[in-house]
């Protein structure tokens, strides 16, 4: 049934625009590292698994499930990514002493989905296991994999709503790669995988990504210098992760909470540090007087502004914070972390757009550890309300953090499926 005359034409005309592109595929900077690699199978070997980790986010899923795996059996494992920063977490996050000592494991660049190199590079490595992470869907990569009986897996799987409409109008393509068995985050994804992928067997499983929370202790050395330089006695109130195209309401926030508790301390930390010279500007040009945090020497004794101009150290203020809003979700630009400063206990403030972190479901909203709200008036509104009325600490630290338990397990999920292929 793979071999229909429409499939096989299809991957003649597919492979030509992969060789006509490589030209220009050469010049981009992002593709640079590695490009040899990307066009060729030379370097690769056998491998009993091959996990695909196209960039930073699924580096970190397959880090997680590596150090989890506990094979019974010596196992070789290639890991490739599609990005430099992906290439660098493996790296880092995945030394010998990390994973299992039955794990040989092998970190590679992921070629082009051109049929000729992947026909070549699969013909090598001759897995037995494929796993894809979250939406890494390649026609040539499936079409090659099923030729070979290699069982494919998509792991930690999600496929957004544009996504699945351009998948599902072309459903008789796809029913010929479909994967042995999608492990969806949600029920919504579940069932988008389902009509696109006839055959394959679709189940829930918790979102891995839960498991990545970092809820290490803080930096000692990090936290003493902090708290020497922070007036005790006053609430700290946070602007996290601030982006370009939403300084303007900060401003209007900032001026808001300020008037309402001018009795407290407002940390700014721009999303990008290059955007300190353009807050210094914002500030100057509102009479708002303000202190950069690499001049700050000795503890302020007023209510005051802090310009952030530090790296590092924004996780460890987390846990001195009265109250967090999470930039990036005033204008549609995908969100940030909100999960990360609630375990600490502080009142998590987000705005309307969170869709990079869609997978923490609404539940977070619904118990109150979060909270949304759609303008910046609303917002600020709630900041003040929160530094009035502060409420336990301890009590939302608590909440925050039996939220995150209670939907771990994930990796545990994976691993187990993963592994269930051997033990046949």
């Amino acid at each position: 049934m793979i071999k229909n005359a429409f499939i096989l034409n299809f991957f003649k005309l597919y492979n030509m625009l992969w060789r006509l592109s490589i030209p220009f595929l050469k010049k981009n900077k992002r593709l640079r590292s590695g490009f040899e690699k990307r066009i060729d199978s030379f370097h690769h070997t056998k491998a009993d698994i091959w996990i695909q980790a196209a960039s930073a986010g699924e580096a970190f899923l397959a880090a997680n499930i590596l150090k989890r795996l506990s094979p019974k059996t010596y196992l070789k494992i290639l890991v490739t990514t599609t990005t430099a920063q992906g290439m660098d977490i493996l790296q880092t996050r995945l030394t010998k002493k990390m994973i299992h000592k039955s794990i040989d494991l092998k970190i590679e660049w992921f070629p082009f989905d051109m049929p000729d190199t992947i026909e070549k590079t699969i013909k090598i490595i001759n897995p037995r296991v494929m796993v894809l992470l979250e939406t890494e869907i390649w026609p040539a990569l499936l079409y090659y994999l099923k030729l070979n009986k290699t069982r494919i897996f998509i792991i930690n799987a999600r496929l957004s709503k544009n996504s699945y409409t351009h998948y599902l109008k072309t459903k008789f393509f796809w029913k010929h790669l479909s994967p042995d068995t999608i492990l969806a985050t949600s029920d919504k994804d579940a069932q988008r995988y389902e009509q696109v992928f006839e055959g394959a067997m679709v189940n829930t499983m918790p979102n891995i990504k839960f498991e990545a929370i970092d809820t290490d202790e803080d930096d000692v050395n990090t936290l003493k210098q902090i708290k020497k330089i922070l007036p005790q006695a006053l609430p700290l109130t946070i602007l996290a992760s601030v982006r370009k195209q939403e300084e303007k309401e900060m401003v209007h926030i900032l001026k808001n909470i300020l008037k309402t508790v001018p009795n407290q301390v407002v940390a700014i930390f721009p999303r990008h540090i290059h955007r300190v010279s353009a807050w210094e500007k914002r500030l100057t040009s509102q009479n708002l007087n303000f202190h950069l945090r690499s001049k700050i020497n000795s503890c302020l004794k007023n209510p005051c502004i802090i310009l952030w101009d530090t790296f590092g150290e924004l996780k460890t203020v987390y846990g001195l914070a009265s109250v967090v809003f999470v930039g990036g979700s005033l204008k549609p630009l995908g969100g940030q972390n909100f999960i990360e400063p609630a375990i600490q206990g502080a009142v998590i403030v987000t705005g309307p757009y969170y869709d990079d972190f869609a997978w923490a479901t609404n539940d977070i909203f619904k118990k109150g550890i979060v909270i949304k709200q759609n303008y910046w008036k609303a917002v600020a509104r709630t900041i003040t309300q929160a530094l009035e009325k502060p409420g336990s600490r301890s009590d939302r630290k608590r909440l925050a953090l039996e939220y995150l338990q209670s939907n771990q397990g994930g990796t545990q999920q994976a691993c187990h499926e993963i592994l269930k292929v051997f033990d046949v």
